[in-house]
């Protein structure tokens, strides 16, 4: 198994380094941590004439010092990422995650990510970035777009690492709660852990039983002993509260709702998850 870590140094991606870990040694997987230098940190120098204006020797100054100034910018951007990244492996390996592999790139993390996620099986990131603020409802930008974008499962996580004891997969049927129940099944990370298994609906009660019932047998098949539970009413709310009174430590989950423009935005309940929840959430497409 591979996991690609993506990471800027803030807080929220150290936080990552914990559940990356924590990932990594129960599956035996191998980090790739992706550092990108935004482009607009290292823009190359335009060259406006102001000769015209300041004179030509004045103009040929003034375009050495932009020349060396930017020269400057481009190895500080270099050292801020080789710290950045040398940090996450300490931190892996104080863990006990010996495979780790550093990648950095310069350019827009949504443009490049693609060419590395070919390879993961797992992609892990925190919800909100270095240039996010800190808004109890507000997400990183960066996150919102790989996530929309990603062919591979997701893990978004929090500001804060706690244990995983007890994870709750939202089930509704989907295509994306059938892939995300397969990889529960299959990944040997969440074996010996408690199950929780909800379908939240608001329409036929029958259809949404019938899609709990054999979300159920498949983890029974797979060595789980799930705790389900059939919810009427509205999703958000539900599920909120379904963490909170159970004391849910992980969660997992569809990517996107059933609207026609899915594939422009988050879906609206995956979206009020992530704004709202202080656990990580591993989503599907």
């Amino acid at each position: 198994m591979k996991i690609l870590l993506c990471t800027d140094g803030s807080s929220y991606s150290q936080v990552s380094y914990e559940y990356a870990a924590w990932m990594a040694m129960r599956t035996d997987a191998e980090i790739e941590v992706l550092y990108v230098t935004d482009r607009r940190k290292e823009q190359a120098l335009r060259n406006p004439d102001f000769s015209g204006s300041i004179g030509i020797d004045s103009y040929q100054q003034l375009l050495s010092e932009l020349v060396e100034l930017e020269r400057n910018r481009a190895k500080l951007n270099h050292q801020r990422a080789k710290y950045i990244l040398e940090q996450a492996q300490s931190f892996l390996v104080s863990r006990e995650v010996d495979a780790v592999k550093l990648t950095h790139e310069t350019g827009f993390l949504v443009d490049l990510f693609h060419k590395f996620e070919q390879n993961a099986d797992l992609i892990i990131l925190g919800k909100r970035g270095e240039t996010a603020n800190f808004a109890t409802k507000h997400l990183g930008s960066n996150m919102e777009r790989v996530v929309r974008s990603s062919h591979k499962p997701c893990l978004v996580t929090p500001r804060e690492f706690q244990p995983i004891e007890r994870i709750l997969l939202a089930y509704d049927g989907g295509k994306s709660c059938q892939k995300a129940l397969k990889y529960l099944a299959s990944v040997p990370a969440f074996q010996n852990l408690e199950l929780h298994i909800i379908t939240v609906t608001q329409k036929e009660r029958t259809t949404a039983f019938d899609h709990l019932n054999q979300a159920v047998a498949i983890a029974e098949e797979a060595g789980f002993t799930p705790i389900s539970q059939l919810i009427h009413g509205e999703a958000e709310p539900e599920m909120e509260k379904y963490v909170e009174d159970n004391n849910i430590d992980f969660m997992i989950m569809g990517a996107y709702g059933h609207s026609r423009i899915r594939h422009l935005v988050i879906g609206s309940t995956t979206t009020q998850m992530l704004r709202n929840s202080s656990i990580p959430i591993l989503l599907f497409r």
